[in-house]
């Protein structure tokens, strides 16, 4: 199928913003005895078990190109969902819920420096300060207060969670051996899924879970509302939005739009659970905008030329992806 990268805008900013409702799902269930843990592992195993039908249609005819991509599904699984969610919420257990975001949003800049290092792309001026901005802007809507000194351990736990998004969008990207985007999530979430059960099993974290009503927008219903919110639209659409989005727009633009996440999560808490955001976050969701259209305009002015980075073209040129989502 053939996409103009309107369209790889359009799912990015469908993933951020689906990415971000996690948070507000996850709440009722942890209110309710939940460990943050086992909704995390839930969230990715019902996921994968959802996907399983339209993987296997999108395989027909082609079950050779999931045994030549099982590196890539197994790496996807390991770093983008179990590493990813275990170190971050490693990470906020010796920090601020904003000190850890803000350090796992750092691997929006360790992708910059992916495509530099890796692949020879050295980052246009505009690209440098939409990063800067986007950073700054970061920081506004997670308004980070107090002075308390970090606990070292946690800053090395958010920064593994940095690695591990990091991987999220550059495996992402990766088109050019077949798998379709659908496939790819639901395999690599069931290996991610494994990996996190095992995680629990080897005592590294508590899972426990409860099955009885919860609170969830000021009602009461039942725990199977939110976890199919946490798991159906925080995952399987996120995850398959996001993969298609990054096929489409490359590793770089992909990353940068992502950090509307933490926006559209402010904004979701506001809506639903009544979390007025200040102005300060306001003005940082704004700065964000702005660091995202300038790295955008870059990736006009100087089109990437490898597999993780898809050239990028204007509206009158499309691209065509490998997403199959």
């Amino acid at each position: 199928m053939r996409r103009h990268p309107t369209a790889g805008l359009g799912l990015a900013l469908l993933s951020a913003v689906t990415f971000a409702t996690s948070g507000t799902f996850a709440r009722s269930l942890i209110e309710a005895g939940w460990t943050a843990e086992a909704a995390v592992a839930a969230r990715v195993a019902v996921a994968a078990i959802v996907l399983a039908p339209a993987a296997v249609w999108s395989l027909r005819g082609k079950w050779g190109t999931l045994r030549r991509s099982l590196g890539t599904v197994g790496l996807f699984g390991l770093l983008a969902v179990a590493v990813a969610q275990a170190a971050f919420f490693n990470a906020v257990q010796y920090l601020p819920i904003g000190v850890a975001l803000l350090l796992e949003y750092l691997g929006v800049i360790l992708v910059v420096g992916w495509t530099w290092l890796v692949h020879g792309q050295r980052p246009p001026r505009l690209t440098v300060a939409g990063a800067a901005v986007a950073v700054v802007g970061l920081v506004f809507v997670l308004d980070l207060t107090g002075g308390a000194d970090l606990d070292p351990v946690g800053v090395a736990w958010g920064l593994l969670a940095a690695v591990g998004l990091a991987g999220y969008f550059v495996l992402s990207a990766r088109g050019d051996d077949g798998l379709p985007g659908v496939a790819l999530a639901s395999a690599g979430m069931a290996v991610g899924a494994a990996a996190l059960v095992g995680l629990g099993a080897a005592g590294m974290w508590e899972l426990h879970a409860t099955f009885g009503t919860v609170e969830f927008a000021g009602h009461r219903m039942s725990w199977i509302v939110p976890l199919a919110g946490l798991s159906i639209v925080a995952a399987v659409v996120s995850y398959v939005a996001g993969i298609g989005a990054a096929r489409i727009l490359g590793a770089r633009l992909s990353s940068f739009v992502g950090l509307t996440e933490v926006m559209f999560a402010v904004l979701i808490a506001w809506l639903v659970l009544g979390e007025l955001p200040t102005g300060v976050q306001f003005a940082g969701g704004a700065l964000i905008i702005t660091g995202v259209v300038l790295v955008r305009i870059d990736e006009f002015r100087t089109p990437p030329a490898t597999a993780d980075e898809p050239p990028a073209v204007t509206e009158q040129q499309p691209v065509s992806t490998a997403a199959g989502s």
